[in-house]
């Protein structure tokens, strides 16, 4: 059963940098893709970056430059660095995850709806 666990979550000023982990288990394909999303009250869910088993990322504009993703396969565990954090970028983060990959991860990035499997989440606050 797979299982995906976020950590790294928390409060900061603006300006600041959080990097986000998410551990999975019992995670065993070869063509996937993973990524972060993230809620706000009141607000759907969107997607932050995405990253494909080939290693090839798609991020949303609104990160773009100030945000990374990243995968370690030897520690099965999913990345997203945040820099330059604003108050906009308050939410709760999720990290999700989909196999079989069939489309790409500018198609993926934009359907959550169309990942299977996903963490609890982590909060990030970001006060002005």
């Amino acid at each position: 059963q797979v299982q995906l666990v976020e950590s790294g979550g928390g409060s900061v000023q603006s300006g600041g940098s959080l990097r986000l982990s998410c551990a999975a288990s019992g995670y065993t394909y070869s063509n996937y893709f993973m990524g972060w999303f993230r809620q706000a009250p009141g607000k759907e869910r969107e997607g932050v970056a995405v990253i494909g088993s080939d290693g090839s990322t798609t991020y949303a504009d609104s990160v773009k430059g100030r945000f990374t993703i990243s995968q370690d396969n030897a520690k099965n565990t999913l990345y997203l660095q945040m820099n330059s954090l604003q108050p906009e970028d308050t939410a709760m983060y999720y990290c999700a995850a989909e196999s079989p990959a069939y489309y790409s991860g500018y198609y993926y990035y934009r359907r959550p709806w169309l990942f299977r499997y996903w963490g609890k989440g982590t909060q990030v606050t970001v006060s002005s």
